[in-house]
């Protein structure tokens, strides 16, 4: 199963470029987030990330994920965000 902290991780990685400043962002340690994004590549079974010791550079699964992720993630928060509320408008349920 996919966690959506991992996904989470995941773009703001893709913002950052950078595990330290993706990880303080987070508030979690290098290590943390570099466990999380191991998880995630092993649950999809791809690689996401390229890493050197010198840089962090997305693969093509990694280039398509975060194509697609941000827009996802914001329907998913609105989603989340009407369920608070108790806004229904618009939404059926067979």
């Amino acid at each position: 199963m996919i966690e959506l902290r991992d996904l989470r991780s995941f773009g703001a990685l893709v913002d950052e470029m950078h595990f330290g400043r993706a990880a303080e962002r987070l508030g979690v340690t290098a290590s943390t987030l570099s466990r999380r994004i191991a998880t995630l590549e092993r649950t999809l079974g791809v690689g996401l990330f390229e890493r050197t010791s010198r840089r962090v550079a997305l693969t093509d699964a990694g280039r398509v994920l975060a194509t697609r992720l941000p827009a996802a993630l914001r329907q998913l928060d609105t989603a989340l965000a009407a369920a608070r509320a108790g806004d229904d408008r618009g939404w059926e349920i067979d």
